[in-house]
C-alpha cells in the first residue's frame, strides 16, 4: 500500500509541475500569432474612441476623413495626437456621423 501512495504522489507532483509549463507554452504560441498579425500591419495605428468605446484603425482612409473634418469645420489642421480630449471626442462624434460601411 505504501508503494501505491508513492505512485499517486509522484503523479500529482508531476502534473503540478508540468501544468505551468503547458500554460506558458500556450501563451507563447498566442503571442507569436499576435506578433505575426502585427507585422502584417506594422504601420497601422489603433486609436481608442472613448465616447463610443471602440477602436479605429488609423490608416489612409481614416486620415482622409480626418482632413475632411478640418475642411468642413473650417479649422486649421492639427495632428490628432496633439488634440485635447474634447477635440478628439468631437472628431469621433463627427466621424461616426460621416462613417463608411467599413467603419
Amino acid at each position: 500500500m505504501n508503494a501505491g501512495y508513492r505512485y499517486i504522489t509522484f503523479l500529482f507532483l508531476t502534473a503540478a509541475l508540468s501544468a505551468p509549463a503547458a500554460i506558458v507554452t500556450r501563451a507563447a504560441s498566442q503571442d507569436e500569432h499576435r506578433d505575426e498579425h502585427r507585422d502584417e500591419h506594422h504601420d497601422q495605428k489603433r486609436v481608442y474612441d472613448r465616447t463610443h468605446k471602440d477602436y479605429h484603425n488609423w490608416d489612409n482612409n481614416e486620415d482622409r476623413y480626418y482632413h475632411q473634418f478640418f475642411t468642413e469645420n473650417h479649422k486649421e489642421y492639427r495632428d490628432y495626437s496633439k488634440l485635447n480630449r474634447r477635440d478628439q471626442d468631437n472628431y469621433w462624434k463627427w466621424r461616426h456621423e460621416h462613417g463608411d460601411d467599413n467603419h
